[in-house]
């Protein structure tokens, strides 16, 4: 292999890492700026309110079901084992993002529209982590 041969390849090469880096980097700040927006509005209900005080707009549950006009469920927030988990669901029934409070810290989750996750995104006492899947479910990208 001739050296501009091996630069062509490590050119191409480049193109595609910096391709799925920027991928990664757009689906990360969609989900940086969401949780951000999720926790601006949490931050907003009254303090007394979210400790237990009832009010007219107060309404309490341990889960709550957002159906499409049709009847479809397409969410789903839930407590179960004192963690509490958001799942969206698509059009077919499919969950496709989960997020929740689990015992280590927050995670993410974005999956196919087979239900098979493809991105995990989550904050435990060691530090944040992202990992990508394939479609096979096979690691192909793990930080740190």
């Amino acid at each position: 292999m001739t050296t501009e041969e091996w630069l062509e390849k490590v050119d191409r090469e480049l193109g595609r890492v910096k391709g799925r880096n920027g991928l990664l980097v757009g689906a990360l700040e969609m989900g940086l700026r969401a949780l951000a927006l999720m926790m601006e509005e949490a931050a907003r209900v009254p303090k007394a309110e979210a400790q237990g005080a009832v009010g007219e707009r107060t309404v309490r549950a341990n889960k709550f079901v957002l159906e499409d006009e049709r009847g479809g469920m397409r969410a789903v927030l839930v407590v179960a084992a004192d963690m509490p988990t958001l799942a969206l669901f698509d059009t077919a029934g499919t969950p496709r993002a989960v997020l929740g409070i689990l015992a280590g810290g927050p995670g993410l989750t974005l999956a196919d529209e087979n239900g098979k996750s493809r991105a995990v995104l989550s904050v435990l006492a060691d530090g944040p982590g992202l990992t990508l899947f394939d479609a096979a479910g096979k690691t192909i990208w793990r930080a740190p």
